[in-house]
């Protein structure tokens, strides 16, 4: 795997203008694409039970192109935009990847 571990950031989030949500994400996927210290992947989840909370699973191929992502003032412009979309505040959780396992 070599010296750097891949990064996941999970970021929660509850809103009920997720048309727009997905809007701005577009939006921003044509700032990032490409970008050597962006994102590698992303997945986007429902919950079924609440249906206006979201998690999103962000992959980093490290932690520290994960903040160098983040510290672009860029970065910090959607985060605030994505924020008024939302109807209590978004939480993150960042975790260093231990195992991936691709069953097909």
């Amino acid at each position: 795997m070599g010296t750097s571990q891949r990064f996941v950031q999970i970021l929660e989030f509850e809103t009920d203008r997720i048309d727009e949500m997905r809007a701005l994400a577009e939006e921003g996927d044509q700032r990032i694409t490409g970008r050597a210290d962006g994102p590698t992947r992303r997945l986007v989840l429902k919950d079924r039970d609440q249906p206006n909370r979201y998690l999103v699973v962000i992959e980093f191929d490290s932690h520290e192109e994960a903040m160098r992502n983040s510290d672009d003032p860029e970065t910090g412009k959607f985060a605030e935009r994505m924020a008024a979309l939302c109807t209590r505040p978004p939480s993150f959780t960042d975790c260093d990847v231990q195992d991936t396992t691709e069953f097909r």
